[in-house]
């Protein structure tokens, strides 16, 4: 099998628990096991029992990293040698950066330039070499295609990859091995691959669970994918939440049909409150997207009530110089 036709394959094939656990044993040693916090406070205002898998303190401050380095460890020397290449507005982009130079290997990462500064540092700290693109879709995979042709190296999108969709699965499958009671996990959805991991590993092993993905208003494309049975196009309104603003395809729109039950969305104004709670209460630091999947919750977009509900938390890469909580209503 050409190397075109194994980074194909692992882009369209569906991970199952087996290919999760799998990826689990493959990437422990280099990640974190991060910790699941608890709160009274947030169980106050949320009237349920809530467990906060904090994925914002995972290495690179998102649970990226373990789909990046699922992949890129799953590589054949000889695709490795090549080096890997990938489109991010940060968070992947950093996430692959550092799992190539464990593995000794270059990264090319195809950034929009407005993305974050803080992200953009991190990517270029962690020895990838960023390439700007502008925001929209057809730009960053434009410029990542010609680079790919340059350079040769091995596409490892952010979620069109099986191995990636199954890393991002062992988040989940940590929780659930330390919580395994829980009637509702909730996980944020831009292009679906944490979410897809977080469904197949949940339904697998507790298929009476409920698995729920949280989304900005302003950036609603699953919420009307999931609601019209296909997938829409991206929103047009502008987010806080800079790392959800990406669009399902059809490997993670399957998974999202099969395994999970509902789509939640919450404003601009929630997700600023639902970081600031955090912070207050948790003493956390999350970003915007990683602050999405508590905000349903804490703003009842679905109903919590007396409920054991396991929440990740999935990145907290946030510039300190401009917090944006500091703006929100108290």
């Amino acid at each position: 099998m050409t190397t075109a036709q194994t980074e194909q394959t692992a882009a369209v094939s569906a991970p199952d628990l087996a290919t999760i656990r799998a990826a689990h044993e493959r990437i422990r040693a280099q990640i974190h096991r991060t910790p699941v916090f608890t709160s009274e406070s947030l169980d106050a205002v949320a009237g349920a029992h809530l467990f906060f898998k904090c994925e914002n303190l995972q290495k690179t401050g998102s649970f990226k990293f373990r789909g990046a380095t699922n992949a890129v460890f799953s590589l054949s020397d000889e695709e490795a040698k090549r080096g890997v290449i990938t489109v991010s507005s940060g968070n992947h982009g950093a996430a692959i950066s550092l799992a190539a130079r464990r593995r000794g290997i270059s990264a090319w990462v195809v950034m929009p330039g407005e993305a974050p500064r803080a992200k953009r540092q991190a990517v270029e700290a962690y020895g990838g070499r960023v390439t700007e693109c502008e925001y929209s879709m057809e730009s960053r995979e434009a410029v990542c295609k010609a680079l790919q042709k340059q350079t040769g190296a091995i596409l490892i999108h952010p979620y069109n990859n099986a191995r990636v969709i199954a890393g991002q699965g062992t988040a989940a499958l940590e929780l659930l091995e330390e919580v395994p009671d829980l009637d509702i996990v909730v996980a944020p959805v831009s292009g679906g691959g944490l979410l897809s991991g977080t469904a197949i590993a949940s339904k697998s092993l507790r298929p009476s669970i409920r698995v729920v993905g949280a989304e900005p208003k302003n950036a609603d494309d699953a919420y009307r994918s999931f609601a019209a049975g296909r997938i829409e196009s991206a929103a047009n309104t502008e987010t806080i939440a800079d790392g959800l603003r990406a669009v399902l395809c059809p490997l993670t729109f399957s998974i999202l049909r099969q395994h999970v039950d509902e789509i939640a969305l919450v404003t601009e104004e929630e997700i600023l409150s639902a970081m600031r709670l955090l912070w207050e209460r948790l003493k956390l630091i999350v970003e915007p997207s990683g602050a999405v999947s508590a905000g349903i919750v804490l703003h009842n977009k679905i109903d919590p009530r007396g409920k054991r509900i396991g929440i990740i938390l999935s990145g907290g890469n946030l510039d300190l110089d401009q917090i944006p909580f500091a703006r929100a209503a108290k």
